[in-house]
């Protein structure tokens, strides 16, 4: 399946998906066909949303076998977004099979997979990329890193990210309620945050100062975490995350993701879904700094990952998404994990974080 919008001189990058556990798997193919990619096969193993890929692209290919896909020399991107524990193997046997891999996060849920991606990478020389769509698909926080990047609020010192989500949008998979498969509710959802913080403050690295996960509300999931915050200290700035699956059924959304940006001249708030009280829509921006206060609809704004990403698998560059960025994010985040406080049904359990088996 080539996309219509495909104007490229050169033959598009043909691309498959190999993992179908989450409904990202549906972004991450529409954000490559928007930009020019073809859409060459996909395997799912028929418990996970292999209908709906068969609903929505029955001109595609649907693959027998993973091998199918790895062996075909004219793919050279895979898309993966399998059940998480599974990612990792899955981007390493890519990775040797001589693609590159846009994977969803979390990218690996160990801190021993993530070594053994970070060895194949080296080893390999290809791309390992990750699927951080609270910024790559937010219209609002791509403005916004671009105004930051602008001097727009003078020097960033401080981000806020809130990642709420709703736990009732469909039937969880079992695999979901278990830290050990998902990688745990930092592990997972904050590499969003920790993403948005580098980026906003240009710092490459963090530290974690403190973390914690919870188990307030579902004692019927015992290893399960529904709530999860951290905080980071950079050289240059700090960072807060909170993250949950706490948003209510009636905010009609699947969460009220939200960044606070702090700098040195000013501020700016992103609303990346939703304004409760105010504006239809997503992607709202507010910015302030020492002249006026504005508000920004962003929702025209382009996005720059995915044509990026494709330029970078011919030229072999790193425009999108630095490779040690990836790495960072996906590292910093697993730390947190490991490192963190239980509370609520959780005090007292062992074996709650994947890394901790």
């Amino acid at each position: 399946m080539k996309s219509p919008l495909n104007a490229a001189d050169s033959p598009p990058v043909r691309f498959a998906a190999l993992g179908l556990d989450h409904i990202h798997a549906l972004g991450q193919v529409a954000m490559l066909l928007r930009s020019g990619a073809e859409f060459a096969a996909w395997y799912g193993a028929g418990n996970d949303f292999s209908p709906l890929f068969e609903k929505s692209f029955p001109q595609v290919r649907r693959a027998a076998s993973p091998g199918e896909i790895l062996e075909d020399p004219s793919i050279a991107l895979v898309a993966c977004a399998a059940v998480p524990d599974r990612r990792a193997r899955l981007a390493t046997l890519a990775m040797r099979h001589g693609k590159d891999v846009f994977v969803d996060k979390p990218g690996a849920v160990t801190l021993e997979e993530l070594e053994e991606l970070r060895a194949v990478q080296r080893e390999t020389g290809r791309i390992w990329t990750v699927y951080f769509s609270e910024r790559i698909e937010s219209p609002a926080t791509v403005k916004a890193v671009e105004l930051v990047r602008a001097g727009a609020i003078g020097r960033p010192l401080q981000t806020v990210g809130l990642g709420p989500h709703q736990l009732g949008l469909a039937p969880r998979p079992d695999w979901f309620w278990d830290p050990q498969r998902s990688g745990g509710i930092l592990g997972d959802l904050t590499t969003h945050q920790i993403d948005q913080f580098l980026i906003v403050t240009g710092c490459e690295r963090a530290e974690i100062v403190s973390a914690q996960v919870a188990n307030y509300s579902h004692p019927e999931k015992p290893e399960f975490e529904d709530f999860g915050d951290l905080l980071l200290r950079a050289s240059a700035a700090t960072g807060y995350a909170r993250v949950d699956w706490y948003t209510p059924a009636g905010l009609g959304t699947w969460g009220d993701g939200r960044l606070f940006i702090l700098g040195s001249e000013g501020a700016i708030e992103v609303r990346k879904n939703c304004d409760p009280a105010g504006r239809e829509g997503a992607d709202h921006l507010f910015l302030v700094d020492g002249e006026s206060t504005r508000y920004l609809d962003c929702r025209d704004q382009p996005l720059p990952f995915a044509p990026a990403l494709l330029r970078d698998v011919v030229e072999r560059s790193e425009t999108a998404m630095p490779q040690a960025h990836a790495f960072q994010v996906t590292e910093i985040a697993l730390r947190a994990q490991v490192a963190a406080m239980r509370l609520g049904h959780l005090a007292g359990a062992r074996g709650s974080s994947p890394n901790h088996r």
